[in-house]
């Protein structure tokens, strides 16, 4: 039995599902393969959503555990994990049938199964029960996302070593905790599961934790979470696991050579980064161009070097966020419907959600000082901020890149509360080309947290008002 297309999205996560929709906006007939059994990929069920439901239940426990008496309110906060995985579960299924439902409302044929590419316009779907289908299309987007990466000899069970899948349902709160990775993801996690009393290590081969971030909010992230409880091994490396006992134990050693350590605990969480998923979408079967590292080739308009296959999101060079994959997959769309689809890599902000929350977007100052860009940096701190001050969240602070000769915002990297929220304002004055001018002239509401944000821009010409 064979079916035709305009388009055929493999892969219904942000990316994905954005792109079929916009499609389908655009008067194309399209139609989605979803290997899961509900949609919304990694973010939706395993990755994005769940945690930060439990991020937010347990900043919450911990506000009652610590900070309520503060506010004179009493209470003797009990936590009930099997009612906090349930919460989770419970808001990924709201988000996931919401996906469900925009795809019906936009009239695309969902298939579930295994999406393989067996000609340059034919997609065959191999369901989990069922016979084998042959979809045929004018063109596919391959929409796929990624895994969690593994660390060479060391085997994820989802029990005693999780991955960040596991480590979303563990059964109890373990006692300890050491996470392999300090990147977004491993001290997410690992903040959760020590705010709800665990003692959590973290162990990094580098010598900063979220490599790639600017390096000054990097250590103040650090010393912040250092005070919170979690510890860290920086430029160290697990050379053995041993699962033999009652608890794990980790062979860490120095990143250059050194004597070795031992590490025991109740839980490991492998968090070293992610990969592509293109096994068994048939990518050789028709001559589609990967890198070394299995993501796959494509040219400005996302076309990979097989004419009618495209590929966004994860499986493409570029940061692994959802919403970049989103950006990408209108612009994919747009692109199919003949408009001007583009993706502005400069602007795409990127968020930590610990708590405080850890914003950036545009270039580092070590990326600036290596590309040899004259800059100036503003620089504001919660603490000088009336409504941090008032909610006693002043950890963090705000800094502000501009062009040492235009003043056009080159980057803005926010530590503190809300920080997530607060980097719109400078991913729209970016996309403008807005100076640091622009933004200290704009009036903020009083009073907010994002006055901060207008102090810092004031701060790039050396003039805040409240520091």
């Amino acid at each position: 039995m064979s079916t035709s297309y305009d388009l055929i999205v493999i892969g219904t996560g942000p990316g994905g599902y954005v792109c079929a929709i916009r499609a389908a906006q655009l008067g194309m007939k399209v139609a989605v393969v979803e290997k899961r059994g509900t949609h919304g990929g990694t973010c939706l069920n395993v990755g994005c959503i769940p945690s930060k439901a439990l991020l937010h239940a347990s900043e919450a426990f911990a506000e009652a555990t610590g900070h309520f008496a503060e506010m004179g309110i009493k209470v003797k906060p009990e936590l009930d994990l099997a009612a906090m995985l349930a919460f989770k579960d419970e808001g990924v299924k709201g988000n996931v049938d919401g996906i469900e439902y925009l795809l019906k409302k936009n009239k695309i044929d969902a298939y579930h199964g295994l999406g393989t590419i067996v000609a340059p316009h034919a997609v065959e779907v191999t369901p989990d029960k069922g016979d084998k289908q042959t979809l045929e299309i004018k063109a596919i987007v391959i929409a796929t996302g990624s895994s969690s990466a593994n660390v060479p000899g060391i085997e994820v069970d989802e029990k005693r070593i999780v991955s960040s899948t596991g480590a979303l349902s563990l059964p109890k709160v373990p006692k300890r905790m050491i996470v392999i990775g300090g990147g977004y993801i491993g001290l997410e996690l690992g903040s959760v599961w020590s705010r709800l009393g665990a003692d959590v290590t973290v162990v990094e081969m580098l010598h900063t934790i979220t490599p790639g971030l600017d390096g000054e909010v990097a250590k103040q992230l650090q010393k912040i979470l250092k005070k919170q409880g979690l510890a860290f091994k920086l430029g160290a490396k697990v050379t053995k696991v041993d699962t033999s006992g009652k608890s794990v134990a980790l062979t860490i050693e120095p990143a250059e050579g050194g004597e070795a350590e031992t590490l025991e605990c109740d839980v490991v969480l492998v968090s070293i980064g992610r990969v592509p998923n293109t096994e068994g979408l048939g990518l050789a079967n028709v001559g589609v161009e990967t890198h070394a590292r299995g993501r796959i080739v494509v040219d400005h308009a996302f076309q990979t070097n097989v004419p009618g296959i495209y590929a966004i999101g994860d499986v493409i060079a570029g940061p692994m966020l959802a919403h970049k994959a989103e950006e990408e997959g209108v612009a994919v769309a747009e692109i199919l419907g003949g408009q001007a689809g583009h993706v502005n890599y400069d602007v795409i902000p990127s968020v930590v959600y610990t708590a405080p929350e850890v914003a950036s977007v545009g270039r580092t100052e070590e990326q600036l000082k290596e590309d040899g860009v004259a800059y100036k940096a503003g620089k504001f701190p919660f603490t000088a901020n009336g409504r941090a001050k008032v909610n006693r969240t002043t950890e963090g602070f705000v800094k502000v890149l501009s062009d040492a000769v235009t003043d056009r915002v080159l980057g803005v990297h926010i530590i503190g509360p809300d920080a997530g929220t607060m980097i719109a304002e400078a991913a729209v004055l970016m996309e403008f080309g807005g100076s640091a001018e622009d933004l200290a002239r704009t009036c903020h509401a009083h009073p907010t947290l994002n006055e901060a944000v207008k102090e810092a821009a004031l701060a790039v010409d050396k003039r805040p008002i409240h520091m």
